[in-house]
């Protein structure tokens, strides 16, 4: 048995006022499920309920994924390790949790040649975390530092700071290429500074 027309138009109000748009879209079939099989209301309740939340995760992974600028093609799944022996697989994927690293504001720091996978580890890593459920950015150093520089010649440098607080990992891509300047240097030290034991970098 279904809710009557002018029922269901009202439950869709009231679900849309709630921002639960899963369970506005999946009531009525779950409804008409739960009034065959006679499912108890507390089943229909955690089904419906279990759907919202999955959905909301997912969306969110998918804001987080977009804001941090990560290449899509660079995760863990496509990384060899068999062309860089020297890096630990059980390492990275200890890293890749996240835990207890972050919440100490720990620095992962990756050296090698150019060519040597640093910044596909690096973004590896970061899709991982996202996963993980936490914020990622991605940015050449560069890029970042000239922002930050505009930032602190229209006296915002502390927002701009603060803005990257909302990341728990800012990965600094390309650290050797950025230009060394007194100016450049000096916004660069201000966003480690800011950082430090906080908020976690990987350069």
């Amino acid at each position: 048995m279904t809710a009557p027309a002018h029922d269901n138009g009202r439950m869709a109000l009231m679900l849309n006022e709630l921002r639960l748009p899963t369970i506005g879209r999946l009531w009525p079939e779950f409804a008409e499920r739960s009034d065959r099989e006679g499912w108890q209301a507390a089943r229909l309740l955690s089904a419906l309920l279990e759907h919202e939340l999955a959905e909301r995760a997912k969306r969110r992974i998918e804001r987080h994924r977009a804001e941090s600028h990560l290449d899509p093609t660079k995760t863990l799944a496509t990384f060899d390790f068999g062309m860089v022996p020297m890096v630990s697989k059980a390492h990275v994927t200890a890293l890749a949790t996240g835990e207890s690293w972050l919440e100490k504001g720990a620095t992962i720091l990756l050296f090698g040649p150019p060519g040597a996978g640093k910044s596909h580890l690096g973004s590896a890593i970061g899709h991982a975390l996202i996963d993980a459920g936490y914020r990622v950015l991605f940015t050449r150093t560069s890029e970042l530092v000239q922002k930050l520089q505009a930032a602190r010649q229209g006296l915002q440098l502390p927002s701009a700071l603060a803005k990257l607080d909302r990341f728990d990992l800012v990965i600094l891509d390309d650290l050797s290429y950025a230009r060394k300047d007194q100016a450049e240097t000096s916004v660069l030290f201000e966003l480690i500074a800011e950082r430090y034991e906080r908020k976690s970098l990987l350069i």
